[in-house]
């Protein structure tokens, strides 16, 4: 298989590599979203009501992609998002993004759902790596794994807030996911016939050893969690507002919040010393309903964007999608979906590729736009359709 032009050209020709890879069930876990998926939908669709305004007959022979996030000066305005699971979509997986990341000047959001160690991960990067919090497996799990990424030289903490309990994620439960993460054969048998018609995957997947435990959430007295043990274990250790003090004194760094979609809730951050928020609606994965991330934007920002680091994360789909974003006010965006259709189709390739198509996105947007620099966007260069705002 081959990454070059013309070939792959955008995002939409990853994902259809990683379709092609990837067994139905561990595809729609990547690419689905809860109940009707209609949050999902409006991430992307989002996009279309931002316009764009471009100042013609203006010369930016080069254009410089460098934001500063959390303190961290990075070559590009994005970042790699946490993504869990990643190993079953790539043997790689997180230590591949991790180390794309670093290659490219940029920052890798390690999940805790991962399925390489946190030291190995970090290992792997030139760049900043910071660490994705749930509490999972309870606080002494938790404040385990805090202590191995402080160690490991992680800089940041980012905690998600979003997951008291899993979205209904319905294409899991019609293709498998949970059968194939499970230890029961028998219960996988029904799938079979769909796992051998993806030998490339297969071999893959049996040659790393197929599914095991998450290496950094080690409950105490019991080991590391079971993938199959996921949902309960969240279920049961929902992180709440008060959490932050004492994950405050366990980390003492930089800690953003990520799932934030209400201005409540981006005040409420503020005021528990939050030194950013992510906008995100967990790409669709978790209550179903909610406005795409792009339209809850402006009035966050207008809300707390003096008063700490908003980066925006939802729908990505093409580098001029970072741009409006940007454009709104977001410091930097995250990026999900958009490299894991790589990482799932050629592992470290894939994810080169994926960066190098956003960055070749970015810089012809902006030179399209007479805009010479990230930092020189603002409001000036877009316009929103009528309606678009939910505040």
């Amino acid at each position: 298989m081959t990454l070059a032009s013309p070939r792959v050209v955008n995002i939409k020709d990853l994902r259809r590599l990683a379709r092609a890879r990837l067994p139905d069930g561990v595809f729609d876990y990547l690419d689905g979203g809860a109940d009707d998926e209609g949050t999902l939908k409006d991430s992307e669709l989002a996009f279309r009501e931002v316009l764009f305004k471009p100042r013609f007959a203006v010369a930016n022979p080069s254009c410089d992609l460098g934001v500063t996030v959390l303190g961290q000066k990075l070559d590009l305005p994005f970042l790699l998002a946490p993504i869990g699971y990643s190993r079953l979509m790539h043997p790689r997986g997180e230590l591949a993004a991790s180390k794309a990341a670093g290659n490219n000047g940029t920052a890798y959001i390690l999940s805790t759902m991962s399925g390489h160690t946190i030291e190995n991960v970090r290992a792997e990067s030139k760049g900043p790596t910071f660490y994705q919090l749930y509490l999972a497996g309870g606080r002494g799990a938790a404040e385990a794994a805090i202590a191995r990424a402080k160690a490991a030289g992680y800089s940041a903490l980012f905690v998600t807030i979003d997951t008291p309990v899993a979205g209904n994620r319905e294409r899991d439960f019609r293709n498998g996911m949970k059968e194939l993460m499970g230890r029961s054969l028998l219960a996988k048998a029904k799938y079979v016939p769909n796992i051998l018609a993806h030998p490339r995957w297969l071999a893959s997947f049996l040659a790393d050893g197929m599914t095991r435990p998450f290496p950094n959430i080690v409950v105490p007295g019991s080991g590391p969690l079971a993938a199959t043990d996921v949902a309960a274990a969240l279920e049961s250790a929902q992180v709440s507002w008060t959490d932050l003090k004492w994950i405050r004194e366990v980390w003492n760094g930089p800690i953003v919040m990520k799932g934030v979609m209400t201005v409540e809730d981006a005040k409420r951050s503020v005021d528990y010393g939050a030194q950013g928020i992510v906008v995100s609606t967990h790409a669709g994965r978790q209550l179903d309903g909610v406005a795409g991330s792009l339209r809850v934007l402006p009035g966050i920002l207008e809300a707390v964007g003096s008063q700490t680091e908003v980066l925006f994360d939802g729908g990505i789909r093409r580098g001029s999608d970072m741009v409006k974003a940007m454009a709104m006010g977001a410091k930097a965006c995250l990026l999900g979906r958009g490299y894991a259709y790589g990482m799932a189709a050629a592992g470290d390739a894939g994810i080169e590729r994926a960066i190098a198509i956003f960055r070749a996105d970015i810089i012809r947007t902006l030179k399209l736009l007479g805009c010479p620099s990230i930092a020189a966007l603002d409001q000036s260069y877009i316009a929103l359709r009528p309606g678009f705002r939910v505040d």
